[in-house]
């Protein structure tokens, strides 16, 4: 069996967590977190990884409220995760984050959005 290299992200507006991962390890560690303003530069930035990592797939956090219901950011990060398919032609899997986002709530900024997109990754390989 070939490994394969899975990066994940930690959508949010201000930011991107970033994670990369392969599927014999089955290990995530944070990468970077991706800070850039316009959306053309935050996609040139994850083409750059998505190529230098040599990416086989995608996993992106999927938030929602405690009950499961979508809110805004559900929104947006599914229509990130078409974006990353559109764009980038790169096959991606939401993950439901709503535990993995408990996890780090009592603690914000770069380096913690990097690790929140660990732990989805990690997520990602526990349950597959």
């Amino acid at each position: 069996m070939t490994a394969s290299t899975l990066i994940a992200f930690d959508f949010g507006t201000k930011r991107i967590g970033v994670a990369v991962g392969n599927t014999f390890l089955k290990q995530a560690q944070a990468l970077t977190v991706i800070t850039e303003a316009a959306n053309q530069a935050k996609f040139a930035a994850i083409a750059a990884l998505i190529s230098e990592w040599q990416v086989s797939h995608c996993v992106v956090g999927l938030p929602s409220h405690p009950d499961g219901t979508e809110h805004e950011m559900t929104l947006r990060c599914r229509r990130f995760a078409h974006q990353l398919e559109g764009r980038l032609g790169v096959t991606t899997t939401l993950v439901d984050e709503r535990y993995t986002s408990a996890v780090i709530a009592a603690r914000r900024g770069e380096v913690i959005d990097a690790q929140a997109a660990a732990l989805i990754l990690q997520q990602y390989f526990d349950e597959n």
